[in-house]
C-alpha cells in the first residue's frame, strides 16, 4: 500500500562529497548538488505496488524510496504455511517461508526469504529503517556493490563505519543509489547472512545509458535469482560445532530464491522450486546474485540453452556466449537468455563446487525455465531426474574455479573479460602503492579455539578437531570496540597494527591478532597482489572490497601451492602479464588456490574500508584488513548525533582501593577526601561513628598544615 503518493515533491540538499570518480557510473541522478525528489513512502508488504520499481526515464527527477525492515527469528514451514508442500499453493501464503522443506530456525526480514527486493533508478534516494527485533543479537546491513562515495557512514560494517544496531532499536540507512547494476543487501554481522538476512538491490538506468539495450527485450524483476548455500541448522550452530568440536563446514543444500528440494528427504521432494517464465521468440535479461556464506561456488547452466553473459558486479563488458557460469560468494553476473527452443519446461541446474562437490555433500539444486503456453501449467516439471552429475555441465565456462589465464580456451577467467568502460587512471603502467596480501590456513594455537597447554593445537590427536586458522599476512583482524570511521579521533597510533608493527612478534609461528589497518594516500593508484598459498587445503576464497571497485588485471594458478616470495620473483622477472588495456571492473573476485589475483583501484573515496574474504566462517576468524584511505580531514564530516560505541569501566573502580579495615591511618583517609572509596571488609573493626571521628580529625589536620 502506498501511504503517500508521488505527488509530493521535496527538495533535498545532498551532503558535500568528493567529486573525483574512481569507477564508471551512469549519468543520471546526481550530477547536481541540489536535486528534487518525488517522495514515495512504501509499505514493505506490498512489493508489487512499489512505484520505485519503474522504467527509468532520462531527465526525470529521482525518487525518495523509503522501506522498513523488521529483522526477527522465524521458522521454516511455520504455521503460516498450512499444508505446504502437500498443497503447493499454501507454500505461497503470506509469511510462509518454505525453504527446502526441512524445518529449522531462520533469520528473516519482514518474514521473507530472501528478504524484500529493492528496485530503484540510478540517482534515487534510498531510505531504509532497520528495526532489530532480535532478543539478544545486534545487526547491521551492508549494501553490497554501493561504494557509498558520499555516504560512507551507511556502508553497514560494524566497528568500521558504524556501531552495531542493538536489539530493540532502529537505525536509518539513507543514501543515493549511485552505482547502477545488480547488487544485493545483506547482514554484515556474524552468521546472519547465512541464516537468511539478504535480498536483491537492483539499480536500473535509462535505456540511453544501457550499453546492452539492443541485446534483450525484457528486464523483469521476476528474473532476479539469488543463490544461497544452505544447511539444516543455524549458521552459529554450524560454526561452533566446526570450530570447537568435530562438526563439518560443508553446506548440505542450495536454495534458489529461497526455494528448493533436498533429495534425502521424501517431504522435501514435494517442495516447489523457483520458476522463471519466458515467451518464445524473446530475449530476457537474468540477474544472478550469489549470497552464499560458506566455501561453495555455484555453477549455473540451463538445459538446451546457452548464456550470453554481459555484466558482473554492476559493470558491463563485451558479451560472450557460454554454456555455464561459476559464481562465488558476493559476486553478481547478468546474462541474456534467448527463448528460442521448443515451448516446454527446462531445468535450470545449480551445482555446488569445492566444499559442496562430490567429495563432500554433492549439493545441487534446480529451478524451472517455463515457456508460456496454454498447454503448460505451473505444476509441470521436466521429466528428467536431477542429479549432481548433471549439474556439472561441460563446455565453455565463464569465471571457472581455480583457473587463471593459463587455462584452456574453454575457460574465460576474469582478466580475459573485455570491459566496455573507458581506460582509467588505475591502469597506468606503475601504481603508486603495491601491497602483497598472502594467506593460508596455519597450524597455530589460536587461543579462541586451542588453549595451550590444556587443549592446544599440539595436544589434540583427532584430526577432525584440529582447527587451522586463515590469516592475511599472518595477522587476524581484531576490531576495536568503537567505530573506526565515526570515532576516528579516538584512535591512537598504538591501538592499531600492520606488518611493520608486529615485526618482532614472530607471527609466522605464533597467533597474532590486532586491528589490522593499512594507510593509503588519497588519490593513489593501488595494486593488490593477492596470493593463495594453498599448502593446507584445496580451497578457494572470494574477496570483496568496500568503498571502491577494482580492475582485475591478472590471475594465474601456478601449481598445487605457491609462496609470496615466488610470486614476487616472477613479478620482478617480468613473468606476470597484466591486462592494462581493458580489464573488467568488479568489487568481488576469486583467487586461484596455489596462485594469485592482481587488482587495481584508484583510491578516491576517503574513509575506512574493509577488504575481506566473503566466506563468513573465514571473515569471522579475522580474514580481513581495513584500508584507511586519506587523512581524517579528507573524510566526509560525521553526521550529527551519530551513535557511538565502546567499552565502559566505572572510573571509580579503576583507582587503587584499600580495605575499610585499614582506614585507621591518616594516609588512608586523604584519598577519600577526593572521592576514592575503600573496599568493604567483613573483618573491619571500625564502625561508622569511629569513621566520622577520624574524618573530622583529618580535616583539622589539613587546616593546620595550610596555616603553616
Amino acid at each position: 500500500m502506498i501511504f503517500n503518493t508521488a505527488s509530493v515533491i521535496v527538495s533535498v540538499l545532498l551532503m558535500p562529497g568528493i567529486l573525483s570518480v574512481h569507477a564508471p557510473v551512469s549519468k543520471s541522478g546526481f550530477d547536481n548538488r541540489k536535486e528534487y525528489f518525488q517522495y514515495v513512502l512504501l509499505e514493505d508488504s506490498s512489493p508489487n505496488d512499489d512505484p520505485c520499481n519503474r522504467k527509468c526515464i532520462q531527465g526525470e527527477p529521482p525518487m525518495i524510496c523509503k522501506y522498513h525492515f523488521s529483522l526477527e527469528w522465524y521458522d521454516i514451514l511455520s504455521k503460516a504455511c498450512y499444508d505446504c508442500p502437500h498443497k503447493p499453493e499454501d507454500c505461497y501464503r503470506l509469511d510462509c517461508v518454505p525453504g527446502d522443506g526441512i524445518k529449522r530456525a531462520v533469520l528473516v526480514v519482514n518474514r521473507k526469504l530472501p528478504g524484500p527486493a529493492i528496485h530503484v533508478c540510478h540517482g534515487d534516494q534510498v531510505v531504509v529503517d532497520v528495526e532489530n527485533d532480535l532478543g539478544s543479537d545486534s545487526t547491521t546491513i551492508h549494501w553490497h556493490g554501493q561504494k557509498q562515495r558520499r555516504f560512507p557512514y551507511m556502508d553497514g560494517v560494524p566497528f568500521v563505519t558504524q556501531c552495531p544496531i542493538l536489539p530493540r532499536t532502529t537505525f536509518r540507512y539513507q543514501f543515493i543509489a549511485e552505482d547502477p547494476g545488480t547488487h544485493f543487501w545483506h547482514s554484515h554481522t556474524g552468521m546472519q547472512r547465512g541464516d537468511g538476512v539478504f535480498g536483491a538491490f537492483i539499480v536500473h538506468v535509462p535505456e540511453e545509458e544501457d550499453l546492452h539495450k539492443e541485446l534483450y527485450d525484457y528486464d523483469l524483476k521476476e528474473h532476479v535469482m539469488i543463490l544461497m548455500d544452505w544447511d539444516h541448522v543455524t549458521g552459529m550452530q554450524k560454526f561452533t560445532s566446526h570450530h570447537h568440536n568435530d562438526g563439518d563446514n560443508k553446506p548440505t543444500n542450495l536454495l534458489v530464491n529461497g526455494l528448493g528440494r533436498y533429495a534425502a528427504d521424501n517431504t522435501s521432494s514435494l517442495m516447489p522450486t523457483a520458476r522463471f517464465k519466458v515467451k518464445k521468440g524473446y530475449r530476457y535479461r537474468f540477474r544472478i546474485i550469489n549470497a552464499g556464506f560458506l566455501n561453495c561456488p555455484i555453477q549455473l547452466s540451463i538445459d538446451s540453452h546457452t548464456l550470453n553473459v554481459i555484466s558482473s558486479d554492476g559493470y558491463d563488458f563485451k558479451n560472450m556466449t557460454s554454456d555455464s557460469i561459476v559464481t562465488y560468494a558476493g559476486e553478481r553476473f547478468d546474462f541474456i537468455l534467448n527463448a528460442d527452443q521448443e515451448e516446454d519446461v527446462y531445468w535450470m541446474r545449480f551445482g555446488g563446487l569445492m566444499d559442496c562437490d562430490e567429495r563432500f555433500t554433492s549439493a545441487h539444486q534446480v529451478a524451472v525455465l517455463q515457456y508460456e503456453d496454454p498447454s503448460i501449467n505451473d505444476d509441470m516439471y521436466p521429466k528428467d531426474v536431477p542429479t549432481y552429475t548433471k549439474a556439472r555441465r561441460d563446455g565453455k565456462q565463464v569465471n571457472p574455479l581455480n583457473q587463471g589465464t593459463e587455462s584452456s580456451a574453454s575457460f574465460v577467467t576474469a582478466p580475459e573479460i573485455e570491459s566496455l568502460h573507458d581506460w582509467d587512471e588505475s591502469l597506468r603502467e606503475t601504481p603508486d602503492f603495491a601491497y602483497y596480501i598472502s594467506y593460508d590456513f596455519y597450524r597455530k594455537d589460536n587461543h579462541h579455539f586451542h588453549k595451550a597447554p590444556y587443549y592446544g593445537f599440539s595436544n589434540i590427536t583427532k584430526n577432525d578437531m584440529l582447527l587451522l586458522t586463515p590469516q592475511l599476512n599472518y595477522i587476524s583482524m581484531k576490531f576495536l570496540p568503537l567505530s573506526l570511521l565515526t570515532q576516528r579521533d579516538e584512535i591512537r597510533e598504538d591501538m592499531v597494527c600492520n606488518e611493520t608493527t608486529v615485526r618482532d612478534m614472530d607471527c609466522r609461528n605464533s597467533y597474532c591478532e590486532c586491528p589490522h589497518i593499512i594507510n593509503i594516500d588519497l588519490n593513489a593508484v593501488v595494486e593488490l597482489i593477492i596470493i593463495d598459498k594453498g599448502f593446507a587445503y584445496d580451497a578457494n576464497h572470494p574477496f570483496h572490497l568496500h568503498g571502491h571497485a577494482f580492475r582485475v588485471v591478472a590471475m594465474e594458478k601456478l601449481g598445487q601451492n605457491t609462496t609470496a616470495e615466488e610470486v614476487y620473483r616472477l613479478d620482478k622477472a617480468g613473468k606476470i602479464r597484466r591486462n592494462l588495456v581493458n580489464p573488467p571492473w568488479k568489487d568481488t573476485v576469486t583467487v586461484p588456490d596455489g596462485g594469485y589475483t592482481i587488482v587495481r583501484f584508484h583510491a578516491t573515496n576517503p574513509g575506512y574500508w574493509i577488504f575481506h574474504c566473503h566466506i563468513e566462517f573465514h571473515a569471522e576468524l579475522g580474514m580481513a584488513v581495513v584500508f584507511k584511505v586519506g587523512d581524517h580531514k579528507d573524510m566526509v564530516p560525521i553526521p550529527r548525533n551519530f551513535p557511538k560505541c565502546g567499552n565502559y569501566f566505572n572510573p571509580e573502580d579503576e583507582v587503587a582501593q584499600k580495605p575499610c579495615d585499614q582506614v585507621g591511618s591518616i594516609e588512608s583517609f586523604l584519598p577519600s577526601l577526593f572521592g576514592q572509596k575503600c573496599i568493604a571488609s567483613s573483618s573491619s573493626s571500625i564502625n561508622g561513628l569511629q569513621q566520622t571521628f577520624l574524618i573530622c580529625c583529618a580535616f583539622l589536620f589539613l587546616r593546620y598544615l595550610i596555616r603553616l
